[in-house]
């Protein structure tokens, strides 16, 4: 996003963390029906958020990291390397999964497959939404959407492989 990695620094996130392997829609949102929690609470915000941390600490990412729920901010961090630009970001991509129910990626990419993008159709202010990676809805099975958990500093697609990689180690355990 508005933090380009060194080259070096991409060795360090990992062999997960390839910009060039874009995910198609299907699989962006077989994502979104795999990541369910059952429900989500206090204590939960709290592991989610310490888990993305300290993968962040391990990989010396640059990133701020955000959990909300009904409107309510339960986890907040910044890394070394992050800046407010940072978590003005986290409030533009976290607007977009409560409009849309979607992870912010997936709003964006739903937008580039139809060859526009999501500045120039969704006729939404982007100082107030950003249709870029970094932000996955917390969905609750058989309720919905209730919130999102957010992550500002690397490259969007990063950014989004980021956060769906702590919710799958979060919620296979």
């Amino acid at each position: 996003m508005t933090h380009k990695s060194n080259p070096s620094h991409h060795q360090e996130l990992g062999p997960k963390f390839q910009p060039e392997l874009t995910p198609s829609l299907e699989e962006l949102e077989r994502e979104e029906r795999r990541l369910v929690f059952r429900q989500f609470t206090y204590d939960d915000a709290w592991a989610l958020g310490s888990l993305l941390v300290e993968t962040a600490r391990q990989r010396q990412a640059p990133v701020a990291i955000d959990i909300h729920r009904a409107g309510q901010q339960l986890f907040h961090a910044a890394l070394p390397g992050s800046t407010p630009d940072n978590d003005a970001w986290i409030a533009r991509k976290r607007r977009v999964v409560e409009r849309y129910g979607s992870a912010s990626y997936l709003v964006g990419a739903r937008f580039r497959a139809k060859g526009t993008t999501f500045e120039e159709s969704s006729r939404l202010d982007p100082d107030t939404y950003a249709a870029h990676g970094g932000s996955f809805p917390i969905t609750v099975e058989g309720v919905g959407v209730i919130g999102a958990v957010t992550v500002s500093g690397l490259p969007q697609l990063q950014d989004h492989r980021f956060v769906v990689e702590a919710l799958e180690e979060f919620l296979s355990r």
